[in-house]
């Protein structure tokens, strides 16, 4: 039987799912971006620079040497900016992941799956729909639960208590 979380666990469930959310998007449109500039940088060899001697945003060629390439832009290196910020927000898509993983208490593939989705692109934002959807229709359903017990128990102590105050007035 697999494991289910703690119902102490499920207000932070919520946040955690945010939190997950927020960072899924986040990392997927860096990874869009650090794959259209790989192939802006590989396949039509530019670059992006800011602030630079071309003026506030210019695409600069880049030159293939025996060393390898070469930029030629001044100025603020944005393609490999783009790959640095992508790079920590997969760190803190990990966390997320992490987060919500251990408070749902999920197998191990489960967080390996999630792991992909800052690496594959477009992978986090089918994940983060599908997974959104997975924990809000389980903690939906698991109020619901608590809601439906903590009502059967209250009509119960009620019946109880008319049943009490039967039993002293027959005595009476």
């Amino acid at each position: 039987m697999p494991l289910e979380p703690k119902s102490a666990d499920l207000p932070r469930i919520r946040g955690a799912l945010k939190f997950y959310q927020v960072a899924s998007v986040i990392t997927g449109v860096m990874l869009l971006l650090l794959c259209a500039e790989m192939i802006l940088k590989y396949a039509f060899h530019l670059e992006l620079y800011a602030f630079g001697d071309q003026g506030v945003l210019a695409v600069t060629p880049v030159i293939e040497t025996a060393a390898g390439l070469e930029s030629t832009g001044t100025g603020v290196n944005l393609s490999t900016g783009i790959l640095i910020a992508h790079g920590w927000f997969y760190v803190v898509y990990l966390f997320s992941d992490f987060r919500l993983w251990s408070l749902m208490r999920w197998p191990f593939s489960r967080f390996i799956i999630i792991a992909l989705g800052g690496i594959v692109p477009l992978l986090s934002f089918f994940l983060e729909a599908r997974i959104g959807r997975e924990v809000r229709g389980y903690l939906d359903r698991r109020e619901a639960e608590a809601e439906a017990s903590a009502t059967a128990a209250s009509e119960t102590a009620a019946s109880e208590t008319t049943d009490n105050s039967d039993t002293v007035e027959a005595q009476q």
